[in-house]
């Protein structure tokens, strides 16, 4: 194994697993710091559209235009929005109610009575989880195998992201079943489909990488994370929060990109 692959499956694991860093705040706190979250999710937010927009679609529109000339943008959009359309049907495909990303919040738990019905939310979550990271983990691996300097990034984005998808696998488990162990196993456990996906894309896209695909998978990655932004991480953010806190988030989170960029370059 080269070191690129290394670094690149490393930070994969680490944004897949930081679910688990979702089901250890639902322990040990008996009230949702909605402040942290609801500007954590911003910041995310802002770190994937300002990378989406400034600097994976146009390396895309850059890559293809090279190879084909100006049929090269068309391919690079139409990529684009291919990366909305998939993020868009897996969304579809999971049922509202056990969505990882309708927010759930620690204190709420303690009202449901219904043990079964925690129970199947929490098992429900989990596996709606799963379906969602897999796309993400290729995005993140692909990204950081070919460039380091967005894959740290991106990684850190989709880690924020992925804290209240492990409260929100953790908490209806762990009222359900009283068992800690077994909500942080399973909060943990749906976050593996990232590197899963990661080592997925290193068999089966990484022999045939050059810069057409790599422009192809740029364009999609942008269009997933644009989707997930709009879709889950601001809506989420003002459910967590008012509306000033994660507009600040997404302001902070582009300037450090902004600023990250810049220096990396």
């Amino acid at each position: 194994m080269n070191e690129a692959f290394l670094i690149a499956f490393g930070l994969t694991l680490f944004a897949g697993l930081s679910t688990g860093i979702g089901s250890l705040i639902s322990f040990f706190a008996s009230k949702t710091n909605t402040k942290l979250l609801s500007f954590s999710l911003g910041l995310s937010g802002g770190v994937m559209m300002y990378i989406s927009f400034v600097e994976m679609l146009p390396d895309a529109v850059e890559k293809l235009t090279n190879r084909y000339s100006d049929a090269g943008q068309w391919y690079a959009i139409i990529a684009f929005f291919g990366g909305v359309l998939i993020s868009l049907i897996i969304d579809k495909l999971v049922p509202e109610k056990d969505n990882p990303h309708e927010m759930r919040f620690v204190e709420s738990m303690h009202k449901e009575l219904d043990k079964s019905n925690l129970r199947r939310m929490g098992l429900m979550t989990a596996l709606a989880i799963t379906i969602h990271n897999f796309p993400e983990g290729i995005a993140t691996f692909v990204a950081a195998y070919s460039d380091i300097e967005l894959g740290i990034p991106i990684a850190l984005a989709v880690a924020i992201h992925n804290i209240p998808e492990g409260i929100a696998v953790a908490v209806p488990i762990y009222f359900a079943t009283n068992d800690r162990r077994k909500a942080m196993r399973l909060s943990f456990l749906s976050g593996l489909s990232e590197p899963v996906g990661a080592l997925l894309a290193f068999a089966f896209i990484m022999p045939f990488l050059n810069d057409a695909v790599l422009g192809i998978i740029f364009a999609v990655v942008a269009g997933i994370m644009v989707f997930i932004s709009f879709d889950e991480l601001l809506p989420g953010a003002q459910k967590y929060g008012n509306h000033h806190i994660p507009t600040y988030g997404v302001v902070i989170g582009m300037a450090i990109m902004a600023f990250s960029l810049l220096l990396l370059h």
